[in-house]
């Protein structure tokens, strides 16, 4: 069963679908269902949602962006 990951838009339902966007690879988000990066497992997609990142300082962080994501099946 396929995956991916979506989101609500920070820009609310001026977004169209609603504000839904979906997670197209490369650190790109966008509103086209079709061009959404699609995971063959969960666990491939939950790697990919619990990202963090490590700052320069040495804290590490989960961005908004993938903090309030969710892995999806179709």
């Amino acid at each position: 069963m396929p995956y991916h990951i979506k989101k609500t838009s920070i820009l609310g339902s001026a977004v169209p679908d609603n504000g839904v966007e979906y997670y197209a690879g490369d650190n790109i988000w966008n509103n086209d269902y079709s061009k959404r990066k699609i995971y063959a497992n969960q666990a491939d997609a939950d790697a990919q949602k619990n990202t963090t990142v490590t700052t320069e300082q040495g804290f590490t962080y989960q961005p908004s962006w993938w903090k309030n994501a969710t892995v999806v099946s179709e």
